[in-house]
């Protein structure tokens, strides 16, 4: 069984965090995915969900098989007790690849590393998009019409 780890995140779920789900899991038989500790968010704002519901709010997607939550000292210890074929990474994601590559290696694993491109279906992929939108609606005193709320809504499939 192919196995694929995908990782980040996942504040405030948007189009573009399930594109990299569906495209990380296209990669393998089973999908994993390593939810960021709220403390070990450094490189952007805080987390406004709680680690625990955004890792409920993941595993509950189609694409996910399986939804952990990051170790807090080693980010690299549930890569070991899962054991991947493949990692894969967000388009935007801030991550030196061949540091992990190596720190990898010096732990026995034999890892394949895919960044997965960006979605660009919507402009409503960056929780921080979504945040500043919903900022200046309210901000403003009224709230704005969405431009596709009169438009027939997509055949979204069924689950």
């Amino acid at each position: 069984m192919r196995r694929v780890v995908a990782t980040g995140t996942f504040d405030i779920l948007h189009p573009g965090h399930l594109y990299y789900l569906e495209e990380s899991g296209r990669l393998g038989d089973e999908l994993y995915v390593i939810v960021a500790r709220d403390r070990n968010v450094r490189h952007k704002p805080k987390p406004v969900l709680p680690e625990e519901q955004r890792a409920r709010m993941v595993a509950a997607l189609k694409p996910v098989d399986h939804a952990v939550l990051g170790d807090l000292h080693d980010m690299f210890r549930p890569i070991e007790e899962i054991r991947p074929a493949v990692i894969t990474f967000g388009f935007n994601q801030h991550f030196d690849e061949e540091k992990i590559r190596a720190e990898l290696g010096k732990r026995g694993l034999s890892v394949e590393l895919v960044r997965i491109g960006s979605y660009g279906g919507d402009r409503y992929c960056s929780s921080s998009e979504i945040v500043r939108q919903v900022l200046a609606r309210f901000s403003s005193g009224k709230e704005e019409m969405h431009e596709q709320e009169n438009r027939e809504p997509p055949y979204l499939g069924s689950h």
